[in-house]
């Protein structure tokens, strides 16, 4: 851990910083605890992915460590059918040499802030069970333990547990929901949300 926090700038994410993604993906294919599908990202999936997320107005945003890109995050839809249309899914890549420096301590407020306003109302990860420092962020920002999944996964020579986690967003379930923001503007606006952190 760094004495003192890097100057990240999370911002929504552009074609340009493909390039970053596709290295900071490739390492985790190779040696991440996570679901990865077993080759790495091409560019174009990537940019594919991106743009069909800011379509739905889904947050798709990187860590800009003066010009380099350090990590990035992006939500998708948890599952497509309709009755979970206000629940989404996400997840968060960090630079191999900035793991553990804070770099999810900036995205993940960040994603969350993001599909709040946009209108879901739940966040749901799924986490390896031995991936102890994302577990412990994901607690720190109000994720809580939802199941375990036994020996689900099979890396690296063995069996691992996945780990369900999940946040209420905005007022969660205490009241019903209004229009979805990215269901009334999927067919409108290309200009990319704006976030804080």
């Amino acid at each position: 851990m760094l004495d003192q926090p890097l100057p990240v700038v999370v911002r929504p994410s552009t074609e340009q910083d493909v390039p970053f993604m596709v290295d900071i993906y490739a390492y985790h294919v190779q040696n991440g605890l996570g679901d990865y599908q077993p080759d790495p990202l091409h560019p174009e999936d990537i940019k594919r992915r991106r743009k069909a997320m800011l379509k739905r107005r889904l947050p798709h945003i990187v860590a800009d460590f003066n010009g380099a890109i350090i990590g990035y995050a992006y939500a998708v839809p948890f599952l497509k059918r309709p009755s979970y249309r206000y629940a989404v899914k996400h997840s968060i890549y960090v630079h191999k040499d900035h793991r553990q420096s804070g770099v999810g301590r900036k995205l993940l407020p960040a994603l969350i802030e993001a599909c709040a306003a946009a209108g879901y109302r739940q966040m749901i990860c799924y986490i390896d069970g031995e991936n102890a420092p994302s577990l412990s962020l994901h607690e720190g920002f109000g994720f809580a333990r939802a199941g375990v999944l036994k020996s689900v996964a099979f890396r690296f020579g063995r069996w691992t547990d996945t780990v369900l986690l999940q946040r209420p967003l905005g007022e969660g379930d205490a009241s019903l929901p209004g229009r979805l923001e990215s269901v009334a503007e999927e067919a409108g606006s290309q200009n990319p949300p704006q976030y804080s952190h």
